[in-house]
């Protein structure tokens, strides 16, 4: 496993690799920041990571490609799949994503998934919001999640 960190005008990122592709991107001021202890650090093996996050970050990227490789079960890895439909600058409720992989019934399930995605911004699990469009949680904060839905122009109820 590989790592290394990118600070962004939103904190400080913590990005992991594996041979497959990205694994992990975390806020480390968030609820859940990656401990780096057991990786090597490898500034190389992230160039184009950073590159796509500075063009996000400059409002010139508005969908990453990248390969992913984060790990989960196939629950998990569909929900994360339908996350990376949500275009930038829009917002889609726990309810459309569990229709969106024709699980209609597994909306608490979905929101169970959406918070385990490791791959945070990337996986844009900070563009679901509760269906009555106010924010719910997310990792990084509440705070941060705002400050992103806006940096991509989306609406939601503060």
């Amino acid at each position: 496993m590989y790592y290394c960190t990118y600070q962004s005008p939103m904190g400080e990122i913590a990005l992991t690799a594996n041979e497959n592709g990205l694994s992990a991107l975390a806020f480390q001021a968030g609820k859940s920041p990656i401990t780096c202890a057991d990786m090597v650090q490898d500034e190389g093996k992230f160039s184009e990571v950073i590159r796509q996050l500075s063009e996000y970050f400059e409002g010139t990227r508005k969908h990453f490609e990248l390969p992913l490789a984060p790990a989960g079960t196939n629950f998990q890895k569909q929900v994360w799949q339908a996350l990376t439909a949500i275009p930038c600058g829009e917002t889609k409720s726990y309810g459309w994503i569990a229709k969106s992989i024709h699980n209609e019934k597994a909306v608490r399930a979905v929101g169970t998934a959406n918070g385990a995605n490791p791959i945070a911004l990337i996986v844009p699990c900070h563009r679901v919001i509760g269906s009555n469009g106010k924010l719910t949680g997310y990792a990084g904060g509440l705070g941060l999640k705002a400050k992103l839905l806006m940096h991509e122009g989306a609406q939601f109820k503060p």
